[in-house]
């Protein structure tokens, strides 16, 4: 009690509190939960650092200067009530001296609020309208891609590839929602063959919006997975949002991967179904994965083509078939395919191989779902013979709202079922029900609890051996206890 009391005092406090900010992205409601949830801010700042940012110097900069004149202020009425008999005045000096730790955590919200009601989404709103009249002119096709997961994996693909043989623009990053469309919008010069929108479903009506104004004329369904559960509450009203799709793009144009078992409800006749078995009348097979990439076939009828990727699992056939297939429905040559999907590289933090002291790691720690554990563990499972030591690493996911308990007792049972040697997990309040689902599957290896991520991470290389191959899924940011 002492401890995170004193914790409010520390030269740190200010700068916790900015962090606080950076990691609720500036948001009002996510820092004040998280300010009054937090017993112990020395213990915050446990697996990232403050990003000393434009916006995050000149916020600590007022905080200090806040928090430097209050305790002036308090000084001079001590001051006052001891040497002027001021009455009251070293009781409220005390006080306010006191209270500044508390004062200036909310009274920094008050700029942060003000400028988004006032500037900040009058000015969203009018750049998102005239992005909305952009994307009715241009005349290339517009491809939208939607899911709980693997969309920027999706996005980038369909980039890679088509850029082989067409004039392709696509939404940057993981800039996903509707003031990202509009500035990319801003961007386009109107030449384009192709464009494709990635869009970010968080709540409930997102993706119908996103529709409205980007007016998709094709979209890709990645897959559905249980994913910010505490907006939608439940995978069917996730689903939901983003099958509404539907009601915008024909659907012999919604493609739609059935690698997801969770779409299954959702499926319509015509929609056209894609999955690592083949897209488009294309069958896949001869399909191998390792630490270097995948190889597979596809072919229809006559025509046969050997691809290989430098992606990572075996679970990408099903995107670069798709791609592929669409690819020479839009005119593509063979050849231009083929460079197209030996071209794709993977993406930052998903899927993503490096090397580490003669141990190979497979960075997935983007995000997560529970559809992504499950192809996580299996590219473990697919990667025993390559394997001295098989290491499975992860927190667990967030935003499971009340499936919480059944989603990470399964992802338990799914790494036990790959079979790590070891694995390790991130203490917080989900880990109890992975132990459990690792118990329930009978798991035989070693498992070791961390209490301090960052330490583990920054250390990682002290922690393989050559030939170790690691599978590290998911990270929480410290505002998820």
């Amino acid at each position: 009690m002492i401890k995170a009391l004193a914790s409010v005092y520390r030269p740190a406090y200010l700068r916790t509190l900015v962090y606080m900010l950076q990691g609720s992205e500036y948001q009002a409601g996510p820092y004040l939960r998280w300010f009054w949830r937090t017993q112990n801010f020395s213990t915050v700042m446990k697996r990232r650092s403050l990003e000393p940012t434009k916006a995050a110097r000149l916020l600590l900069a007022a905080l200090r200067t806040g928090a430097l004149l209050q305790i002036g202020a308090g000084l001079g009425l001590v001051y006052l009530g001891i040497w002027h008999n001021l009455a009251g005045g070293v009781a409220f000096g005390a006080a306010l001296m006191l209270a500044y730790p508390v004062v200036w955590a909310h009274l920094v919200v008050v700029p942060l609020v003000f400028g988004r009601v006032f500037i900040s989404q009058p000015a969203e709103r009018k750049l998102v309208e005239q992005s909305r009249a952009i994307f009715a002119a241009h005349k290339g096709i517009r491809i939208a891609v939607a899911g709980s997961y693997g969309k920027t994996t999706m996005k980038e693909i369909l980039l890679t590839v088509l850029s082989h043989g067409l004039r392709v623009a696509a939404t940057p990053a993981n800039k996903n929602v509707s003031i990202s469309h509009a500035y990319f919008a801003r961007k386009l010069t109107g030449d384009e063959d192709l464009l494709v929108i990635e869009y970010g479903e968080g709540a409930p009506g997102d993706i119908a919006r996103f529709a409205a104004i980007t007016q998709p004329t094709h979209a890709v369904i990645t897959g559905l997975a249980p994913a910010h559960l505490d907006q939608y509450k439940t995978l069917q009203a996730a689903g939901k949002d983003i099958f509404s799709l539907a009601e915008n793009v024909a659907h012999d144009k919604l493609f739609v991967s059935t690698d997801s078992p969770s779409t299954q409800p959702f499926l319509a006749a015509d929609f056209q179904q894609f999955n690592s078995h083949g897209a488009l009348g294309w069958k896949v097979t001869k399909l191998e994965t390792s630490v270097h990439g995948t190889t597979f076939t596809i072919s229809k009828g006559k025509r046969k083509l050997a691809l290989r990727s430098s992606l990572v699992g075996k679970h990408q056939a099903g995107f670069l078939v798709l791609v592929a297939a669409l690819a020479l429905q839009l005119g593509l040559t063979e050849e231009q395919v083929k460079a197209g999907v030996s071209a794709t590289q993977p993406f930052e933090h998903r899927m993503q191989p490096y090397p580490l002291g003669g141990a190979w790691i497979i960075d997935d720690t983007y995000n997560g779902n529970l559809e992504g554990i499950r192809v996580g563990t299996q590219l473990l499972a697919d990667l025993t013979a390559s394997a001295r030591r098989k290491i499975y690493v992860s927190p667990g996911l967030v935003d499971q709202g009340g499936e919480s308990e059944r989603v990470h007792t399964e992802m338990g049972r799914l790494i036990a079922v790959s079979k790590p040697d070891l694995v390790v997990l991130m203490q917080n309040s989900v880990t109890a029900y992975i132990v459990a689902g690792l118990e329930g599957a009978a798991y035989k290896g070693e498992l070791q609890i961390e209490t301090n991520p960052l330490e583990f991470y920054t250390n990682l290389k002290h922690f393989v051996a050559a030939g170790d191959v690691v599978v590290m899924q998911n990270d929480w940011t410290d505002n998820y206890a």
